[in-house]
């Protein structure tokens, strides 16, 4: 079962006292930082710096280059932004001791590094500032290496950049000439699987990023060619990887499948592929513990709320819609840890548009009480300028609320002109993105 290897290992490790040596678990073999909770990564991490630190220590800058990966793993899966800067500024260390004269390949590779550490805070946090330092390390990545594993992390980097970035393609066969690009450059990373064996699971993380790209131009065109690709994907990645010793990418891949259905399905509107992907989703949960990466189950959680909130437009269903509301709950309960986390504002206000719905079903106008003050202490606490695209659709959704109370009610007290102020705040938002390019397909679907 995933994740019973892991369990296994820190029961023999022994369990809560475990800390480990001081030179680390994994020996620098990336792949085995799967099988570590949270807890233990963290201690990983660590026991790198001290290695990496040590007077006599062979090669200084490979052992600050796996630091820097333990760090943004730590990162990945906690959303601290101490730990960010942390890989970041260990990862700038182990390019300057690589030397791009010296050893190109592994300065590249360093600088690879890097650049991951700057998409992921843009993942994180919104901050979309981070996309453009990831474009130059990338670059300069690409122009340094001499082939292997570098170049190919290189050249995915900047196309992924590049998609994220640049204004979303305006047909399914842009998408999918965009798409097409990853294709060579992975199939050039997963060859050197062999002689490097984390060049697999790099592989694997690169068909990630095409997935949730051919899933946001999807969404965004409404095509199902592009979300069956996706799909496609998805099953790729899953046959490269054991669920046993890969359980975090396993379960990452897993969770993108469930989504894909769930599109799929809420598009073409066939409920069966939109039950089977909420059912996978349910699964995994099952499988996945909070304490191995409190991150990954939250966006478990907020993806099984999205099927499930699909669910409750297809049939009208009111159960449904609560149900989107505990899932968006136990999500928060690890997003609120964290501050400024965009996926934050994405669960919150899509838990307020539930609670609107289910008001809307059932005329409780208590429980559309409770989803203007939740959208108001949300609205309270968020500033426009860190991340204006959640900010606007926050306000979208708040002028869905005041719609709804105006059907309920049939009286307007003010919600009408309400509506149209927040709608005219997101509209300065979005006529100032240029069609909002690097909005994520998690987000473009909270505006219904």
């Amino acid at each position: 079962m995933m994740f019973e290897l892991g369990r296994e290992l820190m029961r023999f490790l022994g369990g809560d006292t475990f800390n480990a040596p001081r030179d680390g678990l994994t020996g620098g073999d990336q792949t085995l930082l799967e099988l570590l909770d949270l807890r233990m990564l963290h201690n990983e991490a660590r026991a790198c710096d001290v290695a990496a630190g040590r007077i006599h220590v062979k090669d200084r800058a490979q052992r600050k280059l796996e630091a820097a990966i333990a760090w943004r793993e730590v990162a990945r899966r906690s959303g601290d932004a101490v730990a960010l800067r942390k890989a970041a500024a260990t990862a700038e260390k182990a390019a300057e001791i690589f030397d791009r004269r010296r050893r190109p390949n592994g300065w590249a590779r360093a600088r690879c590094e890097q650049a991951y550490c700057a998409m992921l805070g843009a993942e994180l946090y919104g901050d979309e500032g981070l996309y453009a330092a990831a474009e130059v390390a990338f670059r300069e990545a690409g122009q340094a290496a001499r082939g292997g594993l570098a170049r190919s992390l290189a050249d995915i980097g900047v196309l992924a950049v590049d998609a994220l970035t640049r204004p979303a393609p305006h047909d399914a066969q842009a998408a999918h000439l965009a798409a097409a690009g990853f294709v060579q450059p992975i199939r050039d990373l997963s060859g050197q699987a062999r002689r490097t064996p984390s060049a697999r699971s790099l592989a694997v993380e690169a068909r990630m990023i095409r997935i949730e790209l051919l899933l946001g131009w999807g969404a965004r065109l409404a095509d199902r060619d592009l979300l069956r690709e996706a799909l496609t994907e998805t099953t790729t990645a899953l046959e490269a990887l054991q669920s046993d010793y890969e359980p975090v990418t396993f379960a990452r891949v897993t969770s993108l499948k469930g989504q894909a259905l769930t599109l799929v399905g809420e598009m073409t509107g066939q409920m069966e592929s939109l039950l089977e992907g909420i059912n996978l989703l349910s699964g995994l949960l099952k499988d996945v513990s909070r304490d191995q990466s409190p991150m990954d189950w939250a966006r478990i959680q907020t993806a099984l709320a999205q099927g499930l909130q699909a669910l409750g437009e297809a049939t009208a269903n009111e159960r449904s819609f609560e149900q989107a509301v505990t899932c968006y709950d136990r999500a928060n309960s690890v997003l609120r840890t964290v501050p400024a986390l965009a996926l934050g504002a994405f669960a919150t206000s899509n838990r307020a548009v539930c609670l609107s719905r289910s008001a809307e079903l059932s005329g409780d106008l208590t429980v559309l009480d409770a989803a203007e003050t939740a959208f108001r202490m949300e609205l309270a606490g968020f500033a426009a300028g860190r991340n204006p695209v959640a900010w606007a659709l926050l306000q979208v959704n708040l002028a869905r609320l005041y719609e709804a109370r105006l059907e309920i009610t049939g009286r307007d007290k003010g919600e009408r002109a309400a509506a149209v102020t927040a709608l005219s705040a997101a509209l300065d938002v979005f006529q100032n993105k240029d069609s909002a390019p690097s909005v994520s397909w998690r987000r473009m679907r909270s505006t219904g």
